[in-house]
């Protein structure tokens, strides 16, 4: 995915999930990832061991949906999606 000048990179965990949602859903992560290509530091940024990795919230219907990200000035690294529950273990192994 290229869009101004921007490349995105998604993890094979990240891309896994998202192939999984129902296109009504992907439509949601699609804005919520056109959102952090345009304003990268919108995401919440972790400290400790995730030090470097952002974090964006979003619902999909009703459902809060958190995305990992890590960026540089022209890469948006696209880390994993998913709900709350066991979020923050799962991108630990990641990184």
């Amino acid at each position: 995915m290229v869009s101004s000048s921007v490349t995105v990179i998604q993890t094979a965990k990240f891309a896994r999930t998202y192939k999984r949602l129902h296109n009504n859903h992907k439509v949601a992560v699609d804005a919520a990832v056109e959102k952090i290509v345009s304003a990268p530091t919108i995401g919440k940024a972790k400290r400790g061991d995730l030090s470097g990795v952002f974090v964006y919230k979003f619902k999909i219907q009703t459902q809060e949906t958190l995305l990992a990200y890590e960026y540089d000035p022209n890469t948006r690294y696209l880390l994993l999606l998913g709900s709350h529950e066991n979020f923050y273990l799962e991108l630990k192994r990641k990184t």
